[in-house]
């Protein structure tokens, strides 16, 4: 399969306030708005996608219905400390604060109003034990 795209779907009881959220705090624009479902790209980067659905449209097979459950949306910032600061000025729910990992992260967590965990992370170097868990392609570089 060659793909063309990938972006993530949220489903969500609530469109216009999830979508609301991601143009309001992570700079996406609306590119299609229905009641029903809004595709939102970065303002940013226009190769950064991301949809909101009514987890009840008739377009979801009834088994697939309802809303969002288990999902993480990692965002790589330049810098992961003034977007911190810029979470916490606009009230955001910090679920976890800013942090070093030795994986390789410096990052925090929020979540948007539908109960999706968002991860903005800045690529660290990570400690010695990490180190050979990384291809030399893919090794964080201060």
């Amino acid at each position: 399969m060659k793909s063309t795209s990938y972006y993530p779907v949220l489903m969500t009881d609530d469109v216009a306030e999830t979508a609301a959220f991601y143009r309001d705090h992570f700079r996406f624009e609306p590119k299609f708005e229905s009641d029903w479902y809004v595709h939102l790209q970065s303002v940013e980067d226009e190769s950064i996608n991301l949809a909101v659905l009514d987890g009840n449209h008739e377009t979801i097979p009834e088994a697939g219905r309802g809303r969002v459950s288990g999902l993480i949306l990692n965002f790589e910032v330049d810098d992961v400390d003034g977007e911190y600061e810029r979470a916490k000025r606009a009230g955001l729910p910090i679920l976890q604060e800013l942090r070093d990992e030795a994986f390789g992260q410096r990052h925090f967590i929020t979540t948007d109003p539908s109960g999706v965990l968002i991860d903005v992370i800045k690529p660290i170097p990570p400690s010695a034990e990490f180190i050979a868990q990384y291809s030399d392609d893919a090794l964080p570089q201060s």
